[in-house]
């Protein structure tokens, strides 16, 4: 588990930091630092409007007298892409509206499903046994 922290919280913003300098040497930095805000305020914007066509998905299925699961999970993923589109960089930006975006996003949820199932399946399974006194 720390690897990834440690990929996460020091490797990735390095890498991104690259990307910046590179995109910046190749259009400027004003025109760098303008598309780096751009990419936040539009991914807000569209986290927005993918988050509230969720809610009125959620609200149907409850009215409907169901539980809205698969609904629970696109908002949360909703909400990581849009922290990712907040955060300053194009990778993450990528990664966000790869997550934003519905088809694609069901492909990750499959993918996460698919980790979840193999994660269960690997636990040890506790057993209760009754013995006597």
């Amino acid at each position: 588990m720390f690897p990834k922290l440690l990929a996460l919280f020091i490797i990735l913003p390095l890498i991104e930091l690259y990307v910046i300098l590179e995109v910046g040497s190749v259009f400027g930095a004003l025109e760098t630092v303008l598309l780096v805000v751009l990419t936040a305020v539009a991914g807000a914007f569209f986290t927005k409007l993918e988050g509230l066509r969720t809610l009125q998905r959620m609200q149907q299925q409850i009215m409907h007298g169901q539980l809205p699961a698969e609904e629970l999970v696109d908002s949360v993923l909703i909400c990581v892409a849009g922290v990712l589109l907040l955060t300053p960089g194009f990778l993450t930006d990528a990664f966000g509206l790869w997550i934003l975006i519905p088809p694609t996003r069901t492909l990750f949820k499959r993918w996460l499903r698919y980790r979840f199932d193999r994660y269960l399946g690997s636990r040890p399974t506790i057993t209760r046994t009754n013995r006597p006194g």
